[in-house]
This record gives structure tokens, sequence and C-alpha cells, in this order.
């Protein structure tokens, strides 16, 4: 018995399948042929054609027809026929009167397309005249042109150049299936009052007295107030209602009746399609039952059920797709976030392509420096080198057949050999040292031939130099080219975070809040990384009371797992009597730092340069930096050293990239001999993991109680050599811990003593005060009075302390309320 039912549920999943995609394939294949045969124009033209106002105003069909010149003039001809036949269903003269004015505004269109003068924002000018004009004719030629006539001619006139402009905008949003964005309330009125003006034309159409155009009433501001709510209903009623009296001055209640009945619709729309139901026949039949006849009562009533009967018939699909333009929906936030979470995608495509064009051109920049580097090392020839010297002194002296003869040509090259090393070693050629050489006696052009191995030699090492200084710009080129590339892609890498559902994590926290008692309008997570959390809550004003940081941070922390604080709060930023609260990761520690110094002998610019930073990436850097001598040479290549390097580290660069660019900038500035030593802790303000690079700087101090350890590492100074290799020393910091970071000017102060940083940590450990400042106060002060006053060095001393991070407010747990679990990326 089971497995009959479960073979016959089987076969009806089965066939399920195929019937939904055939009813798609004849839904598709429907409205193709709408489209195509352009039903939906000729439906609208025929309406239009016979909407009248005041009983004799006809502003829409010239309205209709020039809009739709400019927006579909391939529909022009049928939309024209819709109209003559429209007019015609209501009266002969009617339609005649129609075909005059529509041959009058398409002879001024072409007249101004011929003047190349076709523009949209000349649509209302042109409805304006030919209207015009068209009555000024008609009632010529029937001879009843009068004050009267030509008044009612220029309203009518004025009424058809505004309905243009509402054409405009609300006929590109009934007509094409490519339109995306949000409407604005304006275009939503627009929008309603071209639906309105073509429901004037079913004026008229009834069956058993039921008037259609009632029924199409209602139906269109039930519609359209399940769809955008309590406020859009109300508006759209009041401006169908207007338009509907404006056709029939017997309807002028309608505008009452319309607008209550939409506004209870709306409101009612949580009870979905029921609920709006029953708000339009509640608005409805209150109206009637106070202002109507027994009669009118019951057509009434017809014409709301039959309103009723198409608003439930309504396929579901034609109501989501108004919503999604409707402000303020589900829907539309849907689309919205469908659509950024598309641009997200693109732009994350578009960020990685880059990314891998800068790596690409990074490695070719690379590759050229290192096979020009190769080539350069062959190339340098000693043999070359006494080639060029020989050919320039040699080769016009009249003893060359002797100092070059078979027997005399090894003792010839390795003389000059010996001058080139001279030269080579000491930067000229000592007279004094190559009195006694033979060549000294035996060459008859000495002072020729040591001036060309000058100049030879300079000339050389001007290149080499020159060789130098491109190939470091390459390497520095190719390694902020790798930095961008890193950059861009762990940008990319950030906005992917959002591809993320969260939708069910969301509703925990919501759930959370509401079980506390508190009252919440939405919740959105934006991430839920470790570390890098981000949520945004939107309450009711909470009159001060700063729940946000009582209780919402404290719970959150309860349930995420680490310490979440309130980043920023805007209390009624909505407009509505509401708080939009960021709260995010808090770090688990604090940096609590001081730096102080003094120059040598007490002057005013110190060669020593420190700086200090929180990096918005939760990494807290110290940096020390000593340019080479002192004074103000000295001070401007440690302010610029550490300025580049800040730069570069707060744009997301690696550490040590940076450092190699930084040491890159240096030896390109100048081709004298400059550099600078740094000495950079960074501390990961989550974890306490310190990394430190030192580039020929001291070693660093780490006190944990009466323990005091030492950091070093073996780094040249930046800016001596083109290419160092930056090693990085990692160690864990623990709440408590005193970092000290010092100049040699403070550690090599006194000379007399052989081990320095024994020395060092010695007073370090006998310090009995953890404050930063005291410290760094301590430490100059006796290293100066150790000097009886004398400074001959610039100084620097930076200090910091770990703290760990104490809550404003202490987390509590909630029964039934589990931690919430981060997902994992899903796009």
């Amino acid at each position: 018995m089971f497995r009959i039912q479960a073979l016959a549920n089987e076969m009806g999943q089965r066939l399920v399948v195929p019937i939904k995609e055939l009813w798609a394939k004849i839904n598709l294949w429907v409205e193709s042929w709408i489209q195509r045969l352009g039903l939906f124009y000729i439906l609208m033209g025929y309406l239009l054609g016979r909407a009248l106002i005041l009983q004799d105003l006809a502003p829409f069909a010239a309205a209709y027809f020039i809009v739709i010149y400019f927006l579909r003039k391939d529909k022009l001809l049928l939309t024209a026929l819709a109209l003559l036949l429209g007019a015609a269903s209501h009266s002969t003269s009617h339609a005649v009167f129609i075909l005059f004015n529509l041959a009058i505004a398409f002879a001024i269109l072409k007249f101004q397309e011929k003047r190349q003068r076709k523009e949209l924002n000349h649509a209302p000018f042109i409805v304006f005249a030919s209207l015009f004009f068209s009555h000024i004719v008609y009632n010529l030629f029937a001879r009843d042109l009068s004050l009267y006539t030509t008044v009612m001619s220029t309203v009518e006139a004025v009424l058809a150049a505004v309905l243009t402009l509402i054409f405009v905008q609300s006929l590109p949003f009934l007509t094409n299936k490519k339109y995306h964005h949000e409407l604005k309330t304006e275009e939503i009125v627009c929008m309603v009052i071209l639906l309105a003006s073509v429901m004037t034309g079913t004026l008229g159409w009834s069956i058993a007295g039921v008037s259609a155009q009632g029924a199409l009433a209602k139906y269109l501001v039930l519609a359209i107030a399940f769809v955008g709510g309590g406020a859009i209903g109300a508006t759209v009623g009041v401006i169908t209602g207007i338009i509907v009296s404006l056709a029939d001055v017997n309807l002028v209640e309608q505008i009452s009746l319309l607008a209550f009945a939409g506004l209870l619709a709306g409101l009612m729309k949580e009870g979905k399609r029921a609920g709006s139901a029953l708000g339009m026949l509640v608005g409805a039949s209150i109206f009637i039952l106070y202002i109507g006849d027994k009669q009118s009562i019951l057509l009434s009533s017809i014409e709301t059920t039959v309103a009723i009967s198409l608003f439930l018939i309504t396929p579901s699909r034609l109501f989501h797709s108004m919503a999604r333009f409707v402000p303020g929906t589900e829907e539309n936030e849907d689309s919205q976030y469908e659509y950024m979470r598309k641009v997200r995608d693109v732009t994350v495509q578009k960020i990685l392509k880059f990314s891998t064009v800068f790596q690409e051109l990074s490695n070719a920049f690379t590759q050229v420096t290192l096979q020009n580097k190769s080539e350069q090392e062959e190339q340098i020839d000693s043999h070359e080198f006494l080639a060029r010297v020989t050919e320039r002194s040699c080769q016009t002296c009249w003893k060359k057949e002797k100092c070059w003869s078979e027997a005399q040509t090894e003792g010839t090259i390795q003389m000059l050999g010996e001058l080139i090393y001279q030269l080579d070693t000491y930067g000229e050629i000592d007279a004094e040292r190559i009195k006694n050489y033979e060549y000294h006696q035996q060459c008859v052009n000495k002072d020729r031939l040591e001036q060309v191995i000058y100049d030879e030699y300079f000339e050389i090492q001007e290149g080499l130099f020159l060789q130098k200084q491109v190939r470091e710009s390459r390497e520095l080129v190719a390694d902020q080219l790798l930095g961008v590339s890193k950059v861009m892609n762990n940008f990319a890498s950030e906005l992917k975070r959002e591809g993320i559902d969260l939708s069910l994590q969301e509703q925990q926290v919501l759930g959370a809040l509401e079980n506390i008692g508190l009252s919440v309008q939405r919740v959105n997570i934006l991430s839920l990384e470790q570390d890098q959390v981000d949520i945004e809550i939107t309450q009711p004003v909470c009159d001060g009371h700063a729940q946000c940081e009582s209780i919402i941070a404290p719970m959150l922390t309860s349930i995420i797992g680490e310490n979440i604080t309130v980043k920023s709060k805007d209390c009624d930023s909505t407009g509505e009597g509401a708080c939009v609260i960021i709260l995010g990761s808090e770090k688990n520690f604090n940096v609590a730092c001081y730096g102080t110094g003094i120059a040598m002998d007490g002057r005013l610019v110190s060669g020593d340069c420190f700086m200090t930073k929180e990096l918005g990436s939760g990494k807290y850097i110290m940096a020390i930096s000593d340019g080479m001598g002192n004074g103000d040479r000295a001070h401007l290549e440690s302010t610029a050293t550490l300025q580049l390097l800040k730069e570069l580290l707060d744009a997301g660069l690696d550490e040590s990239l940076a450092i190699k660019s930084v040491n890159t900038v240096l030896s390109l500035r100048s081709p004298d001999e400059i550099f600078a030593t740094v000495d950079l802790a960074i501390i990961d303000q989550y974890s306490g993991n310190t990394k430190f690079i030192k580039t020929g700087s001291n070693p660093s101090f780490i006190k944990r109680g009466k323990e005091v350890l030492t950091i070093t590492a073996n780094n040249l100074p930046i800016g001596i050599i083109e290419d160092i290799d930056v090693d990085v020393v990692t160690e864990r910091l623990k709440p408590g811990d005193l970092l000290i970071m010092v100049s040699d000017g403070l550690l090599e102060a006194h000379e007399q003593i052989e081990n320095k940083e024994m020395w060092f940590k010695r007073i370090v450990s006998e310090l009995d005060t953890d404050d930063p400042e005291e410290i760094a106060d301590i430490l100059l002060e006796r290293v100066i009075r150790g000097k009886f006053g004398e400074i001959d060095d610039d100084m620097t001393i930076l200090v910091s302390r770990l703290d760990p991070f104490v809550p404003k407010w202490g987390t509590f747990p909630i029964p039934g309320i589990e931690p919430l679990q981060r997902p994992k990326r899903v796009s």
C-alpha cells in the first residue's frame, strides 16, 4: 500500500514539473505576441480615444499620440488607428476631430524633425499648439468660435500638455520589461493618473446597471494598496476618485469612498489577499451605506464583489513584479539587494582582474631586472676595460710594438692591472707607490696613460651607477605593483564577505532581543568573521537610556563569543523616531603608549624621530627612526622614512614589502651615502602577537613582571644596499607587558660599559612602576645623569603597555538562545 502511494507521489511530481514548464512557455509565448502585435498600445489607445472629462474635453488622445511618437515610433500607426476607433465608438464628430488633431500634430512633428529639433522636452509645447490650433480651426468651420469655446480649448490644451509630462514618466514603466529603478512618489502618482485616465474610457460600459468603470477603479485601488500599503492606497484612491469624478460629475463621492477603502485595504495587507479584500469591502460598504440609496448600495456592492474577484484571481507574479518598484516593500528591498549583489560581484571580478594585471606587470619587471642584472655582471670584464684603455693610449705610441710584443704583453697587462687595482682600492694612482714599477721606468707616455685610465674607470663607474639606479627603480616599481596587487586582492576579499547569507543569524539576534523585552525594527548583519563582526540594528528611540551599550552589546558579546561594542549610534537618523546602531568587534587589548626624546647637546632638532599609530585593521604600530648623523638633515631623513612607512602600512602593504620600498626610495633619492635605521613593532590588538622588524636598530625589551626579554634582529639600515632581506621576529605579548624601544644614543651612552644590553635590562627590571610615561622619563633621566648631563647623541625612547579590554557593562547569558554559528561563504 505504502509502495503504491510512494509511486503515485513520484509520478505526480514528475507530471507537475513538465506542466509548470509548459505553462511558463505558454506565458512567454503569449507575452511575446502581445508585445509583437502591440496589443497593449492598441488597448490603451482605444480607451484613451473614448475618454472624456467634463463631458466635452478630450486631452488624452493628442498627448498619448505624441508621447508614443517619441518613445515607440514603430507603434505609431497602430496607436493612431486605436485612438480613431475609440473616438468613433463615442461619436463620429469626435472621431473626425481626433483625426484632424492627430494630422496637425503629425505635421508639426515632421516639421520639427526636418529642422533637426526633435526633442522630447518639446512634446508638451507641440501638444498644446496642435490641440489649440485644431480647436480654433474646427470651431471656425463649425461656426462655433466664441469666447467660451476659446477658453475651453485653452484649458483642454493645457491639460493635454500636463498629461504629456505624466505619460512620459509613466509609460516606460508599463511598457518596458527592462525597467529596473525604484519608483519615486511622483512616478507612482503619474502611473496612477495614466491608469485612471485609461479607465475613463470605459465610462458608459455596464452590465445590468453595474458600471465597468466602478469595478475597475476599485480593483486598481485594491491592487496597488495591497502592494504599497495604507498610505499609497489612500493616495491612489484620491487620485482615481478625482479623475473618475471629472469624467462624470455624478460620481464625486467616489473620491472619499476610494480613498477610505484604499486606506483600509493597505493597512490590512498583513492579512495577505484576504485581509486587503476585507479592507476594501469594509471601506466601500461603510461609505455607500452612509450616502447611498438601496439601488446604489446594491450596485456598489456588486462592483466591489467584482473588483475583489478580479483581485483574488490575479496571478501573484503580477503583484510581486509591481512590489519590486514600490519603496518600502520586501520585494523592493530584495530587488535592491539582488542588484547590489550583482554590482558587487562585477566589481569584485574587475578588481581581481586588475590585481592579476598588476601582479603580471610586477612579474615582468622582476624578470627584466634579474635578466639585466645577470647580463651586467657578465659584461663587467677587465679585458674589455684594458682594451678600451690601450686603444686610446697605446695605439698611437711609438713604443707600442715593444710593450705589446709577444714577450712583453703579459708583463704590460699585469702592470696595467696593478694600476687599475690601485685606482679601485685607493681611489687614485699614487706616484710614490708606482715609482719603482718597471712600467714607470719604461713607459714614455705615463701621464696620458694614467689620465685615460682615470677617464675610462670613472666613465664605467658612472655607467654602472646609472644601471644600478635603473635596476633599483624597476625593483621599486615591481614591489609597488605587487603590493598594489595584494591590496586589491584583499579589498576584493572584503567585498566578497557580503555574499554570505546571514538571514538565520539575523532572525536569531532579533529573537534574542525580543526575548529580553526590547523592541527592534530591523537587524542587518554585514559580517560575522572573527574580529570583523559588523552588525546594524534599528530600534525605536531609547530616550537617552543607552540600551545599545548596557543591554544589546553585552548580549551580542555573550552569543557571538567575542567582545562586541557600539561603534556608532545615530538616534532619529531615519526621521521616523528610530535609532540606527552600528556594533562591531572590540579589540581584546588596548595599548597605552608614551614617547619622548632629547637632541644631541640639548639642541632643538633631533636626528631621531618616532611614530605611533593605530591602523584600522586592529593593529598598533610603534616605530623609531635614527637618521645618519645629527641635526636637520638627519631629522629630515628619519621623518621622511617614518612618514613614507606610515603611508605604506596604512594603505595595507605588507610590513616587509613596506620596509623594502622605503629602502629603495632612500637609495634612489641621492647618490650620497644616506641611510636611516628603523625599529618597527606592530601589535595585533586582538591576539597580542607582535611583529618586530629592525633594520640596523637596537634591541627592544619586554618587561614581564621582574623578567626582561630581549628582542633582536640582524638587518642592515635601510638605504645602504639596494636589496635587503627583512627578518621578522614575532613575540606574543601578554596583558600587563611593557614594551620598551630605544635609539642607539640611549643604549650606547655609557661607552665604558661592555655589555650594554645586560646593563639596560638590569635598570628596566628594577623599575617599580608600570606607567609608560614614568618609565620613559626615569630611563632617559638616569642615562643623562650617568653621563653627568652630557648628551653625546640623540636619544629617543618609546614605552607601551598592553592592557586587556574591560567592557563597560558585563555580559549575561540568555536562556534558550544558542551561540551564533559563523556560516561559510556561499558565493
